[in-house]
């Protein structure tokens, strides 16, 4: 039993929650189930899915960042996937974009491969990202919080890390209904 069980909103409703102040930003999306609850959210050009490639999603988002400094990059990720590139953490503590955002929704589990556990309650990702140099951390667990922390840090010099405490159920969600070359293609459209 986690000990926040309970009084935590879920993953969908917190990626929910930062769409809505999102308009045309690129959004990186982590694999598994929340790429399938984004897309089944709002689905947008701008939103490049993982398909696969656990832990990669901030290192390219990181790589959009250093490409378009004039466009504020979101990364949305899950702890898990955090902790499978924990280096890539200090990689953009260390190049420092202004123009990066990177939020972490954590539910404590392995939610796409069985809800096994992480170790996320024992290691303090907010802490491990400020000790990587990330500008601006923040730690929440409400709705409100949320989205008053995520517009903060849209409109302020990066990089910034937001750690959404949420609890483990899963939106039903469908797969992503489009192939990688497909998002590839769009995305770079989108953010050309």
């Amino acid at each position: 039993m986690r000990p926040e069980q309970g009084t935590l909103i879920s993953r969908a409703q917190a990626i929910a929650a930062a769409l809505e102040l999102l308009t045309d930003q690129p959004v990186i999306i982590c694999n598994g189930f929340p790429s399938r609850e984004a897309f089944k959210i709002a689905d947008r050009p701008t939103h490049f899915y993982m398909i696969g490639s656990m832990g990669m999603a901030p290192a390219i988002g990181l790589g959009v960042a250093l490409a378009k400094p004039n466009k504020k990059v979101v990364i949305f990720d899950g702890d898990g996937n955090v902790l499978m590139g924990l280096g890539t953490l200090a990689t953009v503590g260390a190049l420092r974009p202004k123009n990066f955002v990177h939020i972490v929704f954590d539910n404590e589990v392995y939610g796409s491969t069985g809800n096994q556990p992480t170790i996320s309650n024992v290691v303090r990702l907010d802490l491990v990202a400020k000790a990587a140099g990330y500008v601006n951390v923040e730690r929440v667990r409400e709705r409100e919080d949320l989205v008053y922390e995520f517009k903060d840090m849209l409109e302020k010099d990066g990089p910034s890390f937001l750690l959404v405490k949420v609890n483990e159920m899963a939106e039903d969600a469908g797969r992503v209904m489009l192939e990688p070359p497909e998002i590839t293609r769009r995305f770079m459209k989108a953010i050309a």
